[in-house]
Parts: C-alpha cells; structure tokens; sequence
C-alpha cells in the first residue's frame, strides 16, 4: 500500500501543488482582508479541489507527451522539468496514467460542483470547466494547447488569475477589480515557472514541434520574457499599493526579490546550460511559493490592524 501510494504522489507531482495552493490562500486572505468573510469548510475544499484539477492536469500530460514522443525524446530531464518520468521508467502504465488523470478530475469536479450549489450564480461552475478543459487539453490531441505558444498565459490565468478569483468569490460571494490586479502577480509567477522549465526541455520540446515561447524566441532572445514576468510581478503588486487597491502590508511580499534576482542571475549566464540551470529553476519556484505566503499574510496583517 505505501509503495503505491508513494508511487502516485510522484507520478501526480505532488511536491509542486504549491502552484495551486498559493492562489487559494491569497484569494482566501483577500475575501477576508476586504470583507471579513471567511468559511472554513469552502477554504478547505478549495484548497483540496484546485490541487485536484493540478494532479488531473499532470497525469493527462505526462500521458499526452508519452503519446506525441515528448518525454522519450526529453534524454536530460531536471527535477524540475521533462515530467514524472514514471512511464519513461515503467512504473505507471500509461492507461492508467489517464484513468489516474480522469479520477483526479473527476474528484475535482464532485468538489468544484458543490461549491457552486452553495455559492451564487455559476461562476464556479465556468471556472470549473475552463480549469478542466485547459488543463485536459493542454497535450491532449488534437487541441495541444502547449503546443502552440499559449501555454504558458493559460497556466497563468489558470492557476493565477482565475484560481485567486474563485477562491475569493467562494468566500466572498462577489466581485470587484481588486482581486484582478491582485490575481496578476500569482498569475504571472506560475507562468515563469514554467518559462523556465522549458529552457533545459528545448531540445526535445522542438523535436517534436512543441513550440512554446521558448522555442519560439530561442533560448537567448526568451531569457528577456522571464525578466519581463519577473519585473511585471513586482509592478503590480507595487502598483496596487501605490493605487490604494489593497492594503500597504502588501508590500512585505517584495522581500522576495532577491530570490528572484537570483534566478535572473542563474537564467542570465546558464540559459543555454542545464545542471546549471537548476539553481534558477528551485529559486523562481520559491520566488512563486514565499511571494503568495507573504502577501497572504501581509492581507492577513491589514485586515487585522
């Protein structure tokens, strides 16, 4: 039993959920720093739920990039990049790799149905669907949605924009622009993860005609899009306090920026390199989980003084 379980945290990446947990919490602590309104079964089903769509999203890929050769083709895989390999290795049998992937959704689904019967109008329900069918058809044919240089602002908006947003509506029960410019800098950091990642996957992502940005640009030209997300982080969130759209405590989460700044070191002289790349790859995911933390709290903080 623990040798399966153990199998299937790897095979869903679970040790990289905080992409989904981080805009949870920072939609959660908005809802309550500007209504006070805070439910702890919804946070915790959010909580479970958007993890859920994560893991059905990485099993269908890790299927999908089996399907199309991506991943046998990947020959320096990080371990941050280049899947689970656990198909590579005979561990999962791809078909149950995508039984794994529709069970995951499916759970989601049950969680994500629910919350909309007790929340107002449906907008959990379309967030639902978009959230499931992106993440689907991210590899999946004849779509492949990674495939064709939007990758990288559907994982965004997925787990950026739009997983802040239901957060906060399920608490809150309604919007306002607040919670958008506060989504961006999260939308913006899960993006630069994966940017980065594709920097070591290159060579096999445009052997098998993966054109995301990366390969798009080319490595050296890409290098500068990973600053622009990076700089772009740190503006809104600047932004939004200078703007007076959420509340000055916001700023503790720009004690990040030497973390990031050293990723765009690493990034900057290791582009074209991979054992040396890995450094940047750990730091910008540390950049994405530290930033979320402290301005959750910093949200924390406001509405408590």
């Amino acid at each position: 039993m623990k040798s399966f379980v153990r199998k299937w945290i790897v095979a869903i990446r679970a040790p990289f959920f905080t992409a989904s947990v981080i805009p949870v919490l920072v939609g959660t602590a908005l809802a309550w720093n500007m209504t006070g309104r805070f439910d702890w079964l919804k946070f915790i089903l959010v909580l479970i739920g958007v993890p859920m769509f994560n893991a059905g999203t990485n099993l269908a890929n890790d299927y999908y990039d089996h399907k199309t050769g991506n991943d046998e083709a990947n020959l320096t895989p990080t371990p941050f990049s280049g899947g689970s390999r656990m198909i590579q290795k005979g561990v999962v049998p791809p078909r149950h790799m995508l039984i794994g992937s529709f069970v995951f959704f499916g759970l989601g689904s049950v969680i994500g149905l629910y919350l909309n019967a007790v929340t107002p109008g449906n907008l959990i329900l379309y967030l639902g669907i978009f959230g499931l069918l992106t993440g689907f058809f991210y590899t999946a044919t004849p779509v492949l949605i990674g495939y064709r240089g939007i990758g990288e602002c559907i994982v965004g908006l997925d787990l950026g924009v739009l997983a802040v947003i239901g957060a906060y509506y399920v608490q809150a029960q309604s919007l306002n622009w607040s919670v958008f410019w506060i989504s961006l800098p999260i939308g913006f950091l899960v993006a630069a993860i994966l940017y980065i990642n594709q920097f070591p996957d290159y060579d096999a992502d445009k052997a098998v005609n993966k054109k995301h940005l990366v390969v798009r640009l080319g490595k050296k030209k890409a290098v500068y899009g990973y600053y622009l997300l990076i700089a772009a982080t740190y503006l809104v969130i600047a932004g939004s306090v200078i703007f007076k759209i959420v509340t000055p405590f916001a700023l503790i989460s720009l004690l990040t920026l030497p973390i990031s700044l050293g990723a765009i070191k690493i990034l900057k002289t290791n582009y074209d390199k991979i054992t040396e790349l890995i450094p940047a790859q750990a730091k910008t995911i540390q950049t994405h989980l530290f930033t979320g933390l402290l301005l959750s709290i910093g949200l924390v903080i406001g509405r408590i003084l």
